[in-house]
């Protein structure tokens, strides 16, 4: 990205436009990257929300956005936002609104609603061309009912529902691959403890028509079991251990906004997580930490060579 308002730190915006105050967690990952998000669409912004941990954002009949916000069922988001999208159009069209009054409509879900239960409603949003953008906070699980595994859920983590010794045993859903094969105008990753790629990605995003995708990873202090202050520690973790990669696929390609010349080893980063504690105690599971690192090095080597 060449072209950008957001050269450095402090061209990020200085007030928040989401207001303070609501029940979220604690350090919640999600509510860090929206926070910017939300600064770099500006007011005429319409969120369709789905059922998920983001319902905490509003207590009826209030909600701390600006702008305007509608909640839907967990798998119903992209539908309602067709619906807001098809509104929005008929009454331009009709002349009752002013083209310069119009709104992006902007779904917010967690990975629960975006790699499971409401995909299929994506798919079909994707195939219509529709315009909008699609942000997924995804904090590896069903965070709002107890943390239970989701198609998000990475391979040995420990969850409410896989607490075998080696946790998880099934493996993270590649969607950002699924989204840019079933022809997305834009899918990118982020995290908001790296807020300056976050907020370029959000402004590219707002710069292209048709379906759009954000995802980005959510550290979850109550759902990965650490210490609320880590947050920011633990995302850039994230990125310097090569677990979450930061890319974007455009134009038919893909390409990585942050590359690294070597890499943290992947134990810095779980061993700060309750969740993947069991691969350290009593005995280190060392055979499962190197499988992990070994396909987390592979998918790097197949970056560098392409």
């Amino acid at each position: 990205m060449t072209e950008t308002a957001f050269q450095r730190q402090k061209d990020l915006p200085e007030n928040h436009l989401l207001s303070a105050g609501t029940p979220m967690c604690a350090g919640c990952g999600g509510l860090e990257a929206i926070h910017i998000a939300y600064d770099v669409l500006g007011e005429n912004t319409i969120f369709v929300n789905a059922a998920g941990c983001m319902t905490l954002l509003s207590v009826y009949p209030f909600t701390p956005f600006r702008g305007s916000w509608i909640y839907t069922a967990m798998g119903a988001a992209p539908a309602g936002a067709q619906g807001v999208r098809d509104a929005l159009d008929i009454l331009m069209d009709k002349g009752r609104i002013e083209v310069a009054d119009d709104l992006d409509v902007v779904v917010l879900t967690g990975d629960g609603s975006g790699y499971g239960m409401g995909i299929s409603a994506t798919s079909g949003t994707i195939d219509r061309c529709l315009d909008y953008l699609y942000i997924i906070y995804d904090n590896e699980g069903y965070g709002n009912t107890g943390q239970q595994y989701s198609a998000a859920t990475p391979h040995a983590a420990r969850t409410s529902t896989s607490r075998c010794a080696y946790g998880h045993k099934g493996f993270k859903k590649d969607l950002f691959s699924i989204l840019a094969a079933n022809g997305a105008a834009y899918v990118a990753t982020a995290i908001g403890s790296e807020p300056l790629d976050l907020a370029r990605k959000i402004e590219k995003a707002k710069s292209i028509s048709g379906p759009r995708f954000i995802i980005t990873l959510a550290p979850c202090p109550t759902g990965w079991d650490f210490d609320p202050k880590e947050t920011m520690n633990i995302g850039k973790l994230a990125v310097r251990t090569g677990v979450w990669p930061l890319k974007e696929f455009a134009d038919g390609k893909v390409s990585h906004t942050k590359t690294h010349t070597t890499l943290l080893p992947v134990e810095t980063y779980f061993e700060k997580q309750g969740r993947f504690r069991h691969l350290f105690e009593p005995q280190k599971k060392e055979a499962v930490l190197r499988d992990i690192q070994n396909d987390i090095d592979r998918y790097w080597q197949e970056v560098a060579t392409s």
